[in-house]
């Protein structure tokens, strides 16, 4: 048998697609193994959201050479599909298959022998426009949680963005597809399924036509037997609407976690980015959110420097983030992207500048979440534990995304326990106890 191996670059969408092809090629009679286990087969499954996720993917080209020079190296993903000539020049690559290819990449590749040297990769990469068909994805065996793909591509044409040049228009799996993919993954002892895709909460599109909605979807999983919980990854906020709030607070597997773009917290740098909506409508679903579910974890997308970004305008997005009753921040450093309307936007913010901004707000966001766990000391939460072991502590999640380390109890591995929150250690890790011995917190 050959074997093959997978290197992920980029979101939880990403890992979903790999773990699902990975299936495929299993049920082909290929075998999977670890990227260092010298396979006969490389797949590249790319990110293309910044500069530094195209270098990463010529360094994993690198050291698939050096692990298995004879290895075929089949690059997929956002890059491919944005740059498929540029990497076909990467040498060691021998294939690089598009958006509407990747999931035909057995079919296509065959195979995999290897071309002459000095051969040019085969390209294997429609226009955007062709991806049109929907593919069910779900990782597994890669995590304790489980990434459960909903909905493929956007229709937003942010300034920044390539995702809608490297994925497509929305598109969604039916409802009745998505909870027998559940139910599947319920039925492999699974705890937790992760909502993801590019534009969650734009679910329902199939075939160009609304036919369902996000408040559909997760109304029919809740119901999902043998899942103890749902989570969901990060939804727009013009599309989390009240309804999809009132739910989530009184559902019976959906968890108190909402991660909501926000990008900045300036009027004036959204329109800029083009964004769908204004800071007073997210300070409008906080604060919905907060009133439903008050010990709700909420965390934030921000981008710094983006172009038209001042200094005074980034401290009042500064300001405004600061202000504002979230968890943690996810910050990202504005890179160029070809193609994108924000390359025509002045002034251009200097990189020093940026980074500058970057580390103001990676210190924002540690005050945000320990202020957050420590909201939570005495009160009851209930932990996932994964397979992570650090310092010989285990680490897991509670259903408010509070990151818990206990002493390693292999018997826990994948289990959900009842806790005390005790108090956050110097790690920013939340030290807690078994909840019966304490009184609940009210």
């Amino acid at each position: 048998m050959k074997k093959v191996a997978f290197y992920t670059l980029g979101c939880k969408l990403n890992y979903s697609e790999s773990s699902s092809i990975a299936r495929m090629f299993e049920d082909k009679g290929y075998y999977k193994v670890e990227f260092n286990d010298k396979p006969d087969i490389f797949i590249i499954n790319t990110c293309s959201v910044t500069e530094n996720a195209d270098k990463k993917c010529r360094k994993i080209v690198r050291e698939a050479q050096k692990i298995n020079a004879d290895g075929y190296v089949a690059i997929i993903g956002c890059y491919a599909q944005l740059k498929p000539a540029e990497i076909a020049e990467i040498p060691g690559v021998d294939a690089v298959l598009g958006a509407a290819e990747k999931f035909r990449l057995v079919e296509l590749l065959d195979t995999f022998e290897k071309e002459p040297v000095n051969q040019t990769a085969k390209i294997l990469a429609s226009p955007i426009e062709d991806a049109v068909e929907y593919h069910t994805s779900y990782s597994l065996n890669d995590r304790t949680r489980t990434f459960l793909k909903v909905q493929d591509g956007c229709d937003y044409p942010c300034a920044y963005c390539t995702i809608p040049l490297a994925r497509g228009k929305s598109r969604s799996d039916t409802i009745a597809n998505i909870v027998k993919a559940a139910n599947d993954i319920a039925a492999r002892d699974v705890k937790e399924i992760v909502l993801t895709g590019v534009n969650i909460g734009d679910f329902g599109i199939q075939n160009g036509e609304k036919k369902e909605t996000f408040l559909d979807l997760i109304k029919a999983l809740d119901e999902v037997e043998g899942i103890a919980r749902f989570r969901i990854s990060s939804i727009e906020p013009n599309l989390l609407t009240d309804e999809v709030i009132e739910f989530v607070a009184q559902s019976k597997r959906f968890v108190p976690h909402f991660h909501i773009p926000l990008q900045s917290g300036s009027n004036k740098v959204l329109s800029l980015m083009r964004r769908r909506y204004r800071r007073e409508l997210y300070v409008e679903r906080v604060a919905k959110i907060k009133s439903l579910m008050p010990d709700c974890c909420i965390g934030v997308d921000v981008i710094v420097g983006h172009p038209g970004e001042t200094h005074e305008l980034f401290l009042e997005s500064y300001q405004f983030l600061n202000e504002l009753d979230i968890s943690y921040l996810h910050v990202f450093t504005y890179s160029e992207r070809e193609n994108t309307l924000a390359l025509t936007i002045k002034p251009v913010v200097p990189k020093s500048e940026r980074a500058e901004r970057s580390k103001m707000l990676h210190i924002l966001s540690e005050k945000k979440k320990r202020h957050f766990y420590e909201s939570q000391i005495g009160k009851t939460g209930t932990v996932l534990f994964e397979d992570e072991i650090q310092n010989g502590q285990m680490l897991g999640f509670t259903e408010n995304y509070i990151r818990v380390a206990v002493k390693y109890d292999p018997l826990l591995i994948n289990e959900t326990k009842e806790i005390q929150y005790v108090n956050v250690n110097e790690s920013g890790l939340m030290e807690v106890m078994e909840s019966e011995n304490y009184e609940p917190a009210h």
